[in-house]
């Protein structure tokens, strides 16, 4: 095995999960790739063969979020050794991190460590924030050790066969999700430039290069980029879902670490 490589492999509309991935490999401590599916498809299938994987990918109401499983669907590993990394928004991630797991094992990787760490949700807004500026410097920090002692767990082994099966938290099966809400971000246009960040930013293609922009409600995620990230602030989505979470879930989390029992 080639533990002197690692790929890293994301999906991370909001920055997020990909800060946290990243974080963790590079605490690894070794040269890495990276394969970024937010805002592409892959073409062809995608075989990672015996380096060190991290997948990062958001959690949506308590899974792994829809678009990021598409954009997985063609990634496969040769018995390579793997650490699924979940992000959530501070209420709870649920099945999210144990159906990355199993989808880990299904697609010919070894997953021997995991964890679930915290980001600002998608809903985080100035006057009612939620996880606001997660991940911060002592998550970041967190991912990093956790990297270094999965890289001196996996040098010291020299195989995964005879490794212990990765226990995570969830249950199977997963959490049923509700009917979609069609709703999306709204464009206030005394502000919009029509610069098309917003645009650039979508992980699916919703938005219509215009002005003001406009997003197409069926295609949206609701994950949003075009919010966070709008030069103008021209964005907005107000929902009441939003006041439900600052109510009830402000109060900070940590991040949950598996599979290296001294951490």
């Amino acid at each position: 095995m080639n533990y002197e490589e690692a790929h890293f492999i994301y999906f991370s509309p909001t920055h997020t999960a990909r800060a946290v991935g990243k974080a963790i490999v590079q605490g690894l401590g070794v040269g890495f790739e990276e394969t970024d599916l937010t805002c592409q498809q892959l073409q062809g299938e995608l075989l990672v063969d015996s380096k060190i994987t991290v997948v990062a990918v958001p959690v949506y109401g308590g899974r792994v979020a829809e678009t990021a499983m598409e954009r997985l669907r063609g990634v496969y590993g040769r018995k390579s050794p793997v650490i699924p990394v979940v992000v959530y928004g501070n209420r709870d991630y649920e099945d999210a991190l144990l159906e990355l797991k199993d989808w880990c094992v299904d697609h010919g990787f070894i997953p021997f460590a995991g964890a679930a760490f915290i980001g600002e949700h998608s809903y985080s807004r100035a006057d009612r924030p939620i996880a606001a500026g997660r991940p911060d410097e002592a998550d970041l920090q967190l991912a990093r050790t956790f990297g270094q002692k999965a890289g001196y767990l996996l040098k010291g082994l020299g195989t995964l066969e005879q490794w212990p099966s990765l226990e995570v938290r969830g249950h199977y099966p997963y959490k049923v999700k509700g009917p979609k809400t069609l709703q999306t971000p709204e464009t206030m246009a005394t502000l919009c430039t029509a610069c098309g960040k917003c645009v650039k930013v979508c992980p699916v293609q919703a938005i219509r290069w215009e002005k003001p922009v406009v997003s197409d409600a069926v295609l949206c995620i609701k994950c949003c980029a075009c919010v966070k990230q709008c030069p103008q602030q021209a964005r907005i989505f107000e929902t009441p879902y939003t006041d439900l979470l600052f109510k009830n879930f402000s109060a900070r989390r940590e991040p949950e670490l598996f599979g290296l029992s001294d951490l």
